[in-house]
């Protein structure tokens, strides 16, 4: 059975990303179809994967992390315009493939990520 993960690193603290909202939404044409919300736990990663079962079909997906509101609870000071408040990051499922991890790297002021393993 196919399932994505994933998990979220803190480039500017060096440690894993605590407490971050993580949304999952199906992209049908410019509609956005929320199909998961949950929160990295003290290790960075999420306790169970964002997508399976049922859900997990061939398709185009965004995952939102809410990284302003994370290092605003860090006690970060960003401006009132973060420049990155929600990173975004849209990405195609193959559910021929059985996992895909998409992991992100971030700090205030930029961010990476990779299909990982």
């Amino acid at each position: 059975m196919g399932r994505l993960t994933t998990h979220v690193l803190d480039a500017a603290h060096g440690c894993p990303g605590s407490d971050i909202k993580v949304e999952l939404y199906r992209v049908e044409g410019a509609q956005l179809e929320l199909i998961n919300s949950v929160t990295t736990n003290h290790d960075g990663r999420c306790d169970a994967p964002v997508l399976q079962g049922d859900d997990y079909r061939t398709g185009v997906y965004q995952l939102h992390f809410h990284a302003g509101d994370y290092y605003r609870a860090r006690g970060v000071k960003l401006p009132d315009m973060a420049f990155l408040d929600v990173v975004v990051l849209r990405f195609g499922i193959d559910a021929g493939q059985e996992h895909y991890h998409v992991p992100l790297l971030i700090s205030p002021y930029s961010y990476s990520t990779y299909r990982g393993s």
